[in-house]
């Protein structure tokens, strides 16, 4: 009798904004308990993801978070920060997979068979999962850190080159979220 397969689908979010972390999620869903509408958090709106958070904690074997700071994207730079937050979101899962499954065109080091499906949230339940979860977590990240940070809006554009966070730049300065590496940061240095 073969064991059943173990998947772990895996994303990340937050490359493009110009601060705050990028943060990675690990998913293994239940096949005995599918959840319905799992697509790319892009295309979902932000109840639909809050509600399809709730039922991935409630339903998944396993999630895990992994995370790369502002000061290690600076670093490394985005891509290795973002397979860094892969890698260690998978290396927290309480169950070991028998498979991961990675959004994108780049596989993370970890100890188990992996492979990189391009537009995987689009295609793999188990990514788009991840997908969802890592954007949730982030948002409300941004959320927090818009109370510490006031008047740059990352409650709104969570980070992103919005014309709005823009102008707060040019009006505020940087703060210690802003990514230094980045083109429209490194000119305020």
């Amino acid at each position: 009798m073969n064991s059943p397969q173990l998947i772990a689908g895996v994303d990340e979010v937050g490359r493009g904004p110009l601060a705050g972390a990028v943060v990675a999620a690990a998913v293994i869903l239940d096949s005995n308990a599918p959840i319905s509408g799992l697509m790319d958090s892009k295309a979902l709106t932000e109840s639909k993801r809050q509600q399809l958070a709730t039922q991935i904690y409630q339903h998944a074997l396993a999630y895990a978070f992994g995370r790369a700071e502002v000061n290690e994207i600076d670093e490394i730079n985005i891509l290795q920060a973002s397979l860094l937050a892969m890698q260690r979101a998978v290396s927290q899962l309480n169950i070991a997979p028998t498979q991961v499954l990675v959004d994108g065109k780049f596989c993370p080091n970890v100890n188990y068979p992996v492979e990189a499906i391009i537009k995987g949230d689009q295609k793999v339940s188990e990514i788009s999962a991840a997908s969802i979860i890592a954007k949730v977590t982030r948002d409300q990240e941004m959320v927090e850190l818009d109370k510490i940070y006031p008047g740059y809006g990352f409650a709104k554009h969570k980070g992103y080159p919005t014309k709005a966070h823009l102008q707060a730049i040019q009006i505020l300065g940087i703060c210690d979220i802003h990514r230094r590496s980045f083109k429209p940061i490194k000119q305020y240095l």
